[in-house]
């Protein structure tokens, strides 16, 4: 496999809003992530992933953009946001920003041209159709609810929106329309920008037919999914934006991408891929209902197990995924993987070091490195995420009672992610002098930085000692490009895996009791020779001593051990 620099590398996702306001209006600035780069840095952390900055009408949180060129007053200005690359850099970090451009905001200044003259140039930067019959031209759903298509008022047009309506798709089938987004791009890589986290871009290839499909729901409607699905040619787009921008400048990308075809696993992210890596979703998709949030599944530790270990062998062979436990489309990972016994510090901990030391980039979401968990809600009214609004709505229209509809938004919105970062026990958690665009989750009191920064057993000084531990000079061969394999499948409560360097041959095991009762694991044929480099108890010569005398390991309930055999 031919190394790139971003290899070995731990992210870190931010999301602005939430993470440190440094003016008092309530909401997330530039100039709070620069006065914690070094909080970061310490942490271990190397690529720092931001969520959307860009000017905005923030209808979806910033993923409704209106102006590509421009930094939301919201957050700070240009100066601020090159300050930060800068001080980035001095501490050899990178910066990565969303790339959205499957869609634009409404507000855009070619969107507003193209409601001006809906037959004119601009109208072919998206998609313009007629209606059929006086109604839309098919029957797609957005990924938000309701059709796909909204009038362009004062004809007979409608314009395409997967997303909100306030978020219209972007014709990549125009070569203008990909220039002006090559260009955007370019001149963002050439300020000195690391790269890009790339958002839903599976969605910019449509069926150009764009037909009525069967109908999948009450509504009338079919997942707009399926057209998507059923178009081809994307590889061609991704291939061409690879040559024309990031090739160019050596640039970091990791795609989210879903409904993706088992066959083009390669294309995406083979040595010559289109991305350098891309999430890996497969135990998300496991919590995926039929009809929406109302019939999610809790995540059943085997199946978990069994998705997790099937991704890993299958990505291995063909190039690195980026490794999640949450984001901020997602809910928080202590409160999703973890069983109810389990949702405590070294459980925590345990979760963290099975995640971190797969093969693959890990990511980290703000907060994660604390334990911070979901946040309950007393009412709909205290959520403001689009997504949970829509699917609120859809749980009441299935039939669900209020708290039936709250307990499924407490268990899957992407508001849990989105509450403000806990820093201190202090007035709104130290994030913000002002009143938080959104309320906090009430556990800030025991959950924050400052009271973790104190205590040498907390789960932030563990997250640093397992990154430490991964970049290690001395393994990070082989947690970087060792092979994965799994270890103690008959067990039934036991995730436990190896990785193997082809290089040196050095084995290092993984193994954690995400079960109730105490577990013996045999450890016979490595016991003359092998080294416990972590443990989440703190009881490394213990364990060591253990496996040297009796040939064993003896976990309790939420131990984990990390060991070089």
């Amino acid at each position: 496999m031919k190394k790139k620099w971003w290899h070995d590398k731990v992210a870190y996702q931010i999301y602005p809003k939430s993470f440190l306001d440094t003016n008092g209006d309530g909401i997330g600035d530039l100039r709070g992530i620069i006065s914690k780069l070094d909080y970061l840095k310490e942490l271990g952390i190397d690529i720092i992933w931001l969520s959307p900055i860009y000017k905005s009408p923030f209808v979806d949180q910033g993923y409704d953009i209106s102006d590509y060129y421009s930094i939301a007053e919201e957050f700070g200005t240009m100066e601020e946001f090159d300050e930060l690359i800068a001080e980035a850099k001095k501490r050899d970090m990178y910066i990565v920003m969303d790339l959205v451009v499957n869609h634009c905001s409404d507000q855009h200044e070619w969107f507003q041209k193209a409601l001006a003259d809906p037959d004119g140039e601009y109208a072919d930067y998206f998609y313009f159709k007629k209606g059929k019959d006086g109604r839309e031209p098919s029957n797609y759903r957005s990924y938000f609810g309701g059709n796909v298509w909204e009038k362009v008022p004062g004809t007979d047009k409608y314009y395409l929106h997967m997303f909100a309506k306030e978020q219209p798709d972007l014709n990549w089938e125009n070569p203008k329309v990909r220039q002006e987004i090559y260009d955007m791009v370019n001149w963002w890589l050439a300020k000195g920008l690391g790269g890009f986290r790339i958002d839903a871009i599976i969605n910019i290839k449509k069926d150009v037919n764009l037909p009525t499909c069967e109908p999948d729901g009450p509504d009338g409607l079919a997942n707009g999914v399926k057209m998507v699905e059923a178009a081809q040619g994307i590889g061609g787009l991704l291939e061409e934006l690879k040559h024309e921008t990031f090739e160019k400048w050596d640039a970091f990308t990791v795609a989210e991408v879903f409904n993706m075809r088992e066959d083009e696993l390669k294309e995406f992210i083979g040595e010559d891929g289109h991305f350098s890596t891309m999430f890996d979703f497969s135990a998300h998709e496991l919590t995926w209902g039929g009809h929406g949030w109302y019939d999610s599944k809790p995540i059943v530790f085997k199946e978990w197990r069994e998705v997790l270990f099937a991704s890993q062998k299958k990505l291995q062979n063909v190039g690195f995924a980026a490794n999640i436990l949450e984001n901020h489309d997602e809910p928080r990972g202590a409160s999703r993987y973890l069983p109810k016994y389990a949702q405590n510090e070294a459980g925590k901990k345990m979760l963290a070091t099975t995640s971190i030391l797969l093969r693959g980039i890990p990511f980290i979401y703000q907060g994660q490195e604390i334990g911070m968990t979901n946040c309950r809600r007393n009412d709909i009214s205290e959520y403001d995420d689009i997504s949970t609004l829509d699917q609120y709505q859809v749980a009441l229209d299935a039939g669900c009672s209020k708290e039936e509809a709250l307990r499924c938004c407490y268990e899957n919105s992407r508001d849990n992610a989105r509450t403000p970062m806990h820093w201190s026990d202090a007035k709104n958690a130290g994030f913000s002098e002002g009143t938080p665009w959104i309320s906090l989750n009430p556990n800030y009191a025991e959950i924050n930085v400052a009271e973790q920064e104190k205590r040498e057993d907390s789960v932030l000084s563990y997250y640093k000692k397992l990154i430490a531990l991964r970049k290690n000079p001395k393994y990070c061969e082989t947690f970087t490009y060792g092979n994965f394999a799994p270890a103690y499948e008959m067990y039934e409560d036991i995730l436990a895996y190896d990785r193997i360097s082809e290089e040196t041959g050095e084995r290092i095991r993984v193994v954690a009791n995400y079960g109730q009762s105490a577990v013996a694991l045999d450890l016979e044929e490595m016991k003359d020779n092998c080294e416990v480099l972590l443990s989440n108890v703190e009881k490394e010569g213990e364990a060591a001593r253990e496996i040297k005398e009796k040939g064993l390991l003896t976990l309790k309930s939420c131990e984990t051990a990390v060991i070089r055999l």
